[in-house]
């Protein structure tokens, strides 16, 4: 049985992120979660991009949506009580995750989700770089070449000096991008 990850929407949004996460998760190797209120939270930092990007995001919701039915936690007005974590707006990230029966919280905001407080309620604090890490150790047949379309796209769309390995580390993924590119 594969992991149960929820994605916080910190790692929906950024584009390189979330195509490198949700293409090992099409892959088959940990299984997405999520909650319409991380989505939505991902709509409303897409529309501060423009019109075309919001449009963009719809489209990739559509797109994660269909491709994953059962990743979207359902979340009563009662899921959150009880909860309590540094910052209130996020406590619905927790209800999420342990309504989706999440093994893990993959998130970029790591002081608003600490590790104690979720240990309490059985869920595991991850960051996206270690995460990718441990996914590569374990199958560098699948998120190797996977991750290298995904940076070499993000590398050619930015242009100018970008390399793989730069465009990774801006992403957050700075021992991923080491891992994969030191040589280059």
């Amino acid at each position: 049985m594969t992991e149960r990850v929820l994605l916080d929407a910190c790692v929906l949004y950024p584009t390189l992120l979330r195509q490198i996460l949700i293409g090992l998760a099409e892959k088959g190797l940990y299984t997405p979660l999520w909650s319409q209120r991380i989505l939505d939270e991902w709509r409303h930092a897409a529309r501060r991009s423009g019109p075309v990007e919001a449009t963009l995001t719809e489209g990739e919701i559509s797109r994660l949506s269909a491709a994953f039915p059962d990743s979207s936690t359902a979340l009563s007005e009662a899921a959150s009580e009880g909860l309590s974590l540094p910052d209130p707006n996020d406590v619905h990230v927790l209800a999420a995750a342990l309504a989706g029966r999440a093994d893990s919280l993959l998130t970029l905001n790591l002081k608003d989700f600490p590790t104690r407080t979720l240990s309490r309620h059985g869920v595991f604090r991850r960051e996206p770089d270690g995460f990718l890490m441990e996914l590569l150790a374990q199958h560098p047949g699948t998120v190797r070449p996977l991750v290298a379309q995904a940076a070499e796209t993000a590398t050619q769309r930015i242009g100018g000096e970008a390399t793989a390995r730069s465009v990774l580390k801006r992403a957050r993924l700075p021992k991923l991008g080491k891992a994969l590119f030191a040589a280059r």
